[in-house]
C-alpha cells in the first residue's frame, strides 16, 4: 500500500476548491499560495479519505457546511497573517 496515493486529508479538496473559486491563482503567486495552504490547513482539522465517493456519499449535509465554513473561516485568518508580515527579499 502507497500511502501517498491511497490515503488523504478530504480538507486539502476544499482549499483548492476554495482557491479556485476565489481565483487565488489570479490574485497571488505560487510562492504566497504554498505557503497559505500550509498555514489554513494547520487550522484545519484532518478528515481522512480513502475514497472521494465515500465522502460524497456518507456525508450529512450540515457537516459539510460546517466543513466549508471552517475552511472560509481559516483562509481569511491566514491571508490576514500572510498580508500582514514583512516581504522577504531573497
Amino acid at each position: 500500500m502507497n500511502i501517498s496515493n491511497d490515503i488523504h486529508n478530504y480538507y486539502e479538496k476544499l482549499v483548492v476548491q476554495h482557491f479556485t473559486a476565489g481565483k487565488f491563482d489570479e490574485k497571488y503567486d505560487t510562492d504566497f499560495l504554498a505557503d497559505l495552504t500550509c498555514i489554513v490547513l494547520n487550522q484545519l482539522p484532518t478528515r481522512y479519505i480513502r475514497h472521494e465517493v465515500d465522502m460524497s456519499f456518507y456525508l450529512p449535509a450540515s457537516e459539510r457546511f460546517e466543513m466549508e465554513s471552517n475552511v472560509k473561516a481559516a483562509v481569511a485568518k491566514a491571508l490576514e497573517f500572510m498580508k500582514s508580515q514583512p516581504a522577504v527579499k531573497s
